[in-house]
């Protein structure tokens, strides 16, 4: 088959579609990955083909837009300024997703770009969607993340409470979507978009975890969890040696906020550098925040670009924002949780690693200041360690891309049959 696998963000929504791509090659399909070009050479050096698609951001412009969102913090307002940031280049978008699609047998679309259901549509092309988060999957038995439970009320409320909520949940970001690009999609022949949540495609692929991260309740058929489709970065080996001259062997706290943004990244690191004793060590992998630790602070490491597996072995708890790809490599790592959450789900998976007794939550607005205490509560406190090691059992058990291709390749053939 010729698959089309589309996405757009950061590393976390880039990464896990180029393991799904690698496996779907190693299995004989073709792949075109559409999305921009600062991820074009991690592409293409996995072996895929790579399709450029507006908008032409750069790095930089990323980091641009994911500080502005930071700023916000209603989900619902979050996506509006997502489209809003979109909306100039939509319709050059729409016609290089119609010239990548043709001849396509399947379109795979991160959840957050429910139109390119629409173009899948108007092409005949199955389409699926790919969900990073479990919290997006609606259910009568509880409410979207955020909204009260109802419990110790009859069960009958709670379940229509559930219903109504998730049915709530549905017009408010289709409203936040459509008021803002439904000019452009009528322009280009798509109809509005409809069930963000519920009915988004025939076949939604849940990548996170169905033995550690799968609600333990009935669900939709059309949500299948997969287990995590992983892909890291070539190892490098002069950065292992660097970590490993500077912990002595030691496993050591490593603090890794990924894409977040920071519009006064001196005044966090200075606020660090206050709290944090001078005799303990810490590995801090710069990423998007635009942190820069002082030379005379020999006893913090500054890092750049790294794999989060060859980073996080030398890692004794990892101090990171909840994004689901570094919740994953984490997890993965079978290490400790201190998650600061920063925006979107990321609360959510702060929730997560709280229930599954990993880790625990740290504020944004604080993390500088309390960091050393949760150190020190999480490493002194062996269940952490405990409950992360009982999570990577359990991961080592699962193949993501595996099910994934087998979930994707039966969906394509009864799609076609039907």
């Amino acid at each position: 088959m010729i698959i089309v696998i589309t996405t757009h963000g950061s590393t976390g929504d880039i990464f896990p579609l180029i393991g799904l791509s690698v496996m779907l090659k190693k299995a004989g399909h073709q792949v075109r990955f559409a999305t921009s070009k600062p991820f074009k050479k991690d592409i293409e050096d996995a072996g895929i083909d790579f399709y450029s698609v507006p908008p032409d951001w750069s790095q930089s412009d990323l980091a641009n837009w994911m500080g502005k969102l930071q700023t916000v913090k209603s989900p619902i307002r979050q996506l509006k300024i997502l489209y809003r940031a979109a909306l100039p280049h939509l319709e050059e978008s729409i016609d290089v997703m119609d010239r990548i699609l043709e001849n396509a047998d399947c379109l795979i679309s991160s959840y957050l770009f429910p139109i390119n259901g629409s173009i899948a549509k108007k092409h005949n092309v199955p389409f699926i969607t790919y969900a990073f988060a479990h919290n997006t999957v609606p259910s009568r038995y509880y409410p979207p993340y955020g909204l009260p439970r109802l419990r110790g009320f009859p069960s009958w409320i709670q379940l229509r409470w559930n219903r109504f909520a998730w049915k709530l949940c549905n017009v408010a970001v289709d409203t936040a979507i459509n008021q803002t690009i439904s000019r452009t999609l009528k322009k280009k022949g798509l109809p509005p978009v409809r069930d963000f949540f519920s009915k988004s495609a025939k076949l939604v692929l849940v990548a996170v975890s169905p033995s550690v991260m799968r609600p333990k309740t009935k669900l939709n058929k059309r949500f299948q969890f997969t287990g995590y489709c992983r892909w890291q970065s070539p190892e490098i080996e002069e950065i292992d040696q660097r970590v490993t001259k500077f912990t002595e062997g030691a496993p050591t706290p490593i603090l890794t906020f990924g894409s977040m943004v920071y519009q006064n990244p001196e005044d966090y690191i200075m606020r660090l550098l206050n709290h944090w004793p001078e005799g303990r060590k810490l590995i801090l992998q710069t990423g998007w925040s635009g942190f820069h630790v002082p030379k005379t602070a020999s006893n913090i490491l500054q890092i750049g670009p790294v794999s989060h597996d060859q980073l996080f072995r030398h890692g004794s708890v990892i101090i990171h924002h909840g994004g689901a790809g570094t919740t994953a490599s984490a997890l993965h790592a079978g290490k400790p949780h201190i998650v600061v959450p920063h925006i979107g789900d990321q609360d959510f998976f702060s929730s997560e690693v709280i229930r599954l007794g990993c880790g625990v939550k740290c504020l944004k607005r604080k993390w500088p200041e309390q960091l050393f205490k949760k150190v020190s509560q999480v490493e002194s406190d062996q269940r952490f360690q405990t409950n992360a090691n009982a999570c990577l059992e359990l991961l080592k058990n699962e193949d993501g891309p595996r099910e994934a291709l087998e979930q994707i390749e039966k969906f394509a053939s009864e799609s076609k049959a039907g």
